[in-house]
Order: structure tokens, then sequence, then C-alpha cells
């Protein structure tokens, strides 16, 4: 399938609020596989990892409070989705889009240790079963589409959630976001945090279509 047409399908899944209810479950999956992530990395003990209906999350870790590892285990979640789309679309680069279902499956299997709510099992065992499904049954072909339709969709999904964080902060002057925790902690201004994110996201979006689309097309 063509790199346009899968663009414009995840596209429909990130701006389409309807489905963008469904979709963002996705999103708030990696952005919380993230944390957890970064959290093993720095040498942080991973307590719990919690998905909840209203696509809202929260991974707990042991550690010291403040120090590099507790900030970049802050502020691995909003990058996260741009992450992970540009490296399936690296693996895409490379023909091997095999490769990136099969670390997603592998990935959701250690996320199942440390879920700790029954709904976000369920969505770990769903997106788990679509994921296996794709990996052992199917094509070439359908793995190849798979795998690009889900870096485009993390690609451009990737700075919403940053844009939403911010309007409910300053709705409901709530102060605990993960760019006002990250600002407790490197005493930078959170709105400075925000920019980062959507600016970081951003670029991973152009580099990302780069790769996809782009220089396939100047080739």
């Amino acid at each position: 399938m063509d790199a346009y047409v899968t663009a414009a399908v995840a596209l429909v899944f990130v701006v389409w609020s309807p489905l963008w209810a469904w979709s963002r479950h996705l999103v708030t999956l990696v952005h919380e596989g993230g944390h957890a992530f970064v959290a093993l990395l720095t040498g942080r003990r991973l307590n719990s990892i919690t998905l909840h209906s209203d696509t809202s999350g929260l991974t707990t870790s042991s550690g010291k409070p403040t120090g590099i590892g507790m900030t970049f285990t802050a502020a691995a979640g909003y990058m996260a989705p741009a992450v992970v789309g540009l490296i399936i679309a690296w693996l895409i680069q490379i023909d091997q889009p095999g490769w990136a279902m099969s670390a997603a499956l592998i990935l959701l299997a250690l996320m199942l240790l440390h879920i700790r709510n029954w709904f976000g099992l369920l969505v770990v065992l769903l997106t788990g079963a679509v994921t296996a499904i794709i990996v052992v049954w199917s094509s070439d072909t359908a793995q190849d589409i798979a795998a690009t339709s889900l870096a485009w969709f993390m690609l451009l999904a990737a700075p919403r959630p940053v844009g939403e964080m911010w309007n409910q902060r300053r709705r409901r002057r709530t102060r605990s976001s993960d760019a006002d925790l990250l600002a407790r902690i490197t005493h930078i201004p959170a709105i400075l945090w925000a920019a980062f994110f959507l600016l970081f996201n951003l670029a991973a979006l152009g580099l990302g279509a780069w790769w996809l689309a782009l220089e396939r097309l100047l080739k």
C-alpha cells in the first residue's frame, strides 16, 4: 500500500475525535511504556503501570526522587510515541518491517508483568493479540502495511497529547503533568518542557516522513 495512503488513514485516526477516543489508548500504552523502559534503563525499580478508560495512565517507580534518572524517566512519556514511530520507520527503510511487529509483541509481553489494573490488562492483551496475528499469520505485505500504518500513526499522534496536556493544565490549573514534575525536578519552567516535547515530536515527524515517503519519492 502506498505510504501516502497509510499516512492519510493514520491521520484520520488522529484528527477525528470519535476514532481518537479509541486510538489514543494505544498512545497512552506507548507513553507509559516509555516511562517504564527508561525507569528500568536508569536503574530505577519499576512498581506498576496502570491504564484507565479515560485514556490516562500512570507509571510508578522507586528510586531517587531527583537527578538524571528521574528526569529521563519523567521526560520519556511524551517522547515515546515519536521514538517508537521513528524506530519503525527506520526498520521499514532497511526492509525489516517484521522486526518492528515482533519487537512490539515482546515489549507488550514484558508490560504484562507490571500492569496493575483490569482495564490496562485488557488493553495490553487486545493489542498483543492483534500484533500476534500480524506476526504469526499475516504475509510479508500485510506486515509491511501494518508496520507502516503504525509508524505513521505514532508519528502523527505524538504531538497531540502534548497540546491536550497543556490545555488541560491551563483550564483546570492542575500541576500534576509530566511537565510540572520535570519543572519541580529541574527548575526549568513547565512551559519550556512542553515546548521541548512538541518540537521533538514535530522533528521526529519530519524525519519519519522523510524515511517513509519523501526519500522514496525523490529516488
